[in-house]
């Protein structure tokens, strides 16, 4: 297996890491808070690890697992740190009460992140459509992923295979807008008796 590196230290970071470490990949952790990454490393164990914040990342694939108004800021902020690295936008843009989103089509945050990456490094959307809950159980799940470059989608549809999820090239990183809409969908479908223990999957008829 590889290193993953995930920038952030909350519930995503967690479940993904935690998923990542048991299925044996190396977790490389990153984030602003160092004792809050310290704690999680211990509670992932596998041998994760913390990297400094704003230093070039271990991984290959890098996890940006901030909250969606941080994302570009942070990216901005390792700057060509990430040269050449995959970065895995799993942020969901929702509006202040969920009911929308605070990006446009054209302007999803994946296309606003690789505006702000340096040359080199490639956006995938990916996992915004899966409750860090659901991810933590270690079920089989589908997900969808996008992006614009082959070698970066085939990287991450490896990593998610690796998670035993069944990865679904969802297109182009235009396509990532549209998966902003379905993490909303997921979020309306939870709130509205589904609860959040579901998952969107695709299935052949």
């Amino acid at each position: 297996m590889t290193t993953i590196s995930i920038i952030g230290s909350g519930n995503m970071a967690t479940a993904i890491g935690t998923r990542a470490a048991r299925h044996g990949h190396t977790v490389e952790l990153m984030s602003r808070n160092t004792a809050k990454a310290q704690a999680l490393a211990g509670q992932i164990g596998h041998g994760a690890t913390v990297g400094t914040y704003g230093a070039r990342p271990a991984g290959d694939i890098v996890i940006v697992a901030v909250l969606y108004a941080g994302a570009v800021d942070a990216v901005t902020h390792y700057g060509d740190a990430l040269a050449g690295k995959t970065l895995v936008d799993i942020t969901n843009p929702f509006n202040a009460d969920a009911g929308g989103l605070a990006t446009t089509a054209g302007n999803s945050v994946s296309q606003q992140l690789a505006a702000a990456a340096p040359e080199g490094a490639h956006v995938v959307k990916a996992f915004n459509t899966i409750f860090g809950g659901v991810l933590a159980g270690d079920k089989p799940l589908d997900a969808f992923f996008a992006g614009d470059d082959a070698e970066a989608k085939a990287r991450v549809a490896a990593f998610l295979d690796s998670l035993g999820m069944r990865a679904l090239d969802a297109g182009g990183l235009e396509m990532a807008h549209a998966l902003e809409w379905a993490g909303l969908l997921l979020v309306g479908l939870a709130r509205n008796g589904a609860g959040f223990d579901l998952a969107l999957g695709a299935e052949a008829r």
